[in-house]
């Protein structure tokens, strides 16, 4: 049975929760090859104390541990929010096949380089479940502009 972009999304909401839940910025990832998943990560920055551990970068290394290889040809990320530069980066090194992503990020994400960042093989998916992955990220900026 094939399993639909949206399917994926939703687990990727569902590790974006862990994150929301935890006070971090609540992004998840799913890395897929051949309808089965190989990674997943949420974003750890602040329970890490590391830049760099955003959920498409957990979800990377998990995936190439899962392999063997640094490189993910066959594989297809799923990503609540439009992945940043450095993470964009890190997909185009790894030769990522396909990226999906939920929200677009219209001020870090790698869409401001006008998408000459990833591979040019990487076929790019655009704005699935994006009102649930937007509200998330959203409704976690309003409690942390009340105070909670």
């Amino acid at each position: 049975m094939l399993f639909s972009d949206e399917y994926f999304m939703k687990l990727a909401l569902k590790e974006a929760t862990y994150a929301f839940d935890e006070d971090e910025v609540p992004v998840g990832a799913i890395m897929v090859s051949n309808n089965r998943i190989i990674g997943k990560g949420y974003n750890q920055t602040e329970r890490l104390k590391d830049v760099t551990a955003h959920a498409e970068m957990i979800a990377i290394t998990a995936a190439a541990n899962y392999l063997g290889s640094k490189f993910l040809e066959d594989c297809t990320l799923y990503v609540t929010l439009e992945p940043c530069l450095m993470c964009a980066a890190a997909l185009k090194w790894a030769r990522i096949s396909r990226l999906v992503y939920g929200a677009p990020d219209l001020k870090a994400g790698y869409s401001i380089m006008q998408g000459l960042v990833l591979h040019p093989k990487t076929e790019v998916t655009r704005g699935i479940l994006e009102n649930e992955c937007g509200s998330l990220v959203t409704d976690f900026f309003r409690q942390k502009r009340a105070g909670n």
